[in-house]
């Protein structure tokens, strides 16, 4: 996912450093707890996160556990606290600081038309299946700050589709999903955005789809008129429409088996019969409840369609 979105969010360039910091300190931490300690630990942090999910509704309990614990100890040395324990106290009682938490614990990392391959295999064998549709509902899950729904809007412009097509793209995240709307990026991206576009077989020039505007590039406004931004929380939120297609992509790897299973029954209910589901190249269908129902349109590139 790997360049950071969070450039485009505003935030300092000290945070990556401080956050490499926290990975150092809480690495040389753990080497030294005791059993005890370790305990203590895992009690403060699933004590936090059960606050987190009565309080505000963001359910992180089944988030891979590692993942979480560095995230949450970047927060606690950032607002200059000593344990977890008083990180979950500032958090019940300041907003603020449960809306940083909440950035540090959702990902927000992607580009457009990341990972090319999959778009040209998506031209190549998923749209031939769209064009016999009347209309085309798209669902871009955990669609962070947008870049990768603006390039299937681009994609489907390009392929005549996009007049039928509507995308839904959704995320966790209010703040993001701002930047998403606004669809406007650092300028200083679109050279390796272009590069992107022409590998995952662009038609055009790249550039006729964005005005540049000092160090920003913003989209042109006619690729947003198909898309629909809304707040959407996977663990804790139902379907609320049915899919041609659905991008989840390097989002389930930050979930454990349960919580994995939990987001597929919601993918599998959201598809429509024949409906496409598309991971990260890090996730795979295969140990979820709903391996045998679908069938692999490209194995490499986790393209999937659903057959039962």
């Amino acid at each position: 996912m790997q360049m950071s979105d969070r450039d485009s969010l505003g935030k300092l360039p000290e945070l990556d450093s401080l956050r490499r910091m926290s990975d150092v300190y809480i690495q040389s931490k753990e080497e030294s707890l005791s059993k005890e300690e370790e305990e203590r630990e895992r009690i403060e942090i699933i004590l936090l996160l059960e606050g987190l999910y009565r309080m505000y509704g963001y359910d992180f309990r089944n988030y891979a556990f590692p993942s979480v614990r560095r995230r949450i100890w970047h927060r606690v040395h950032a607002e200059k606290l000593p344990t977890v324990s008083a990180l979950q106290e500032r958090v019940l009682h300041d907003r603020a600081c449960m809306e940083r938490l909440l950035g540090d614990l959702v990902i927000h990392v992607t580009e457009m038309f990341r990972d090319p391959s999959l778009f040209a295999a998506f031209r190549e064998r998923v749209v031939p299946l769209l064009r016999q549709l009347p209309a085309i509902r798209i669902w871009h899950a955990g669609c962070s700050t947008g870049e990768e729904v603006y390039s299937m809007a681009i994609l489907m412009y390009e392929e005549g589709l996009y007049d039928k097509a509507r995308v839904y793209a959704t995320d966790i995240n209010e703040e993001v999903l701002q930047v998403a709307e606004r669809g406007a990026y650092p300028l200083k991206k679109m050279q390796e955005y272009t590069k992107n576009y022409m590998h995952a077989g662009g038609k055009d020039a790249f550039s006729r789809y964005y005005l540049a505007s000092g160090e920003m590039a913003t989209f042109h406004p006619f690729l947003r008129e198909k898309i629909v931004f809304a707040q959407h929380n996977l663990v804790t939120d139902r379907s609320f429409n049915e899919f041609h297609v659905i991008f989840c992509r390097n989002v389930l790897i930050y979930f454990d088996n349960m919580l994995q299973n939990q987001v597929h029954n919601l993918f599998y209910d959201s598809l429509s019969s024949s409906g496409v589901l598309v991971l990260g190249h890090k996730e795979s269908i295969a140990f979820t409840g709903h391996a045998e129902s679908y069938e692999a349109i490209d194995p490499q590139e986790k393209i999937y369609r659903k057959h039962r």
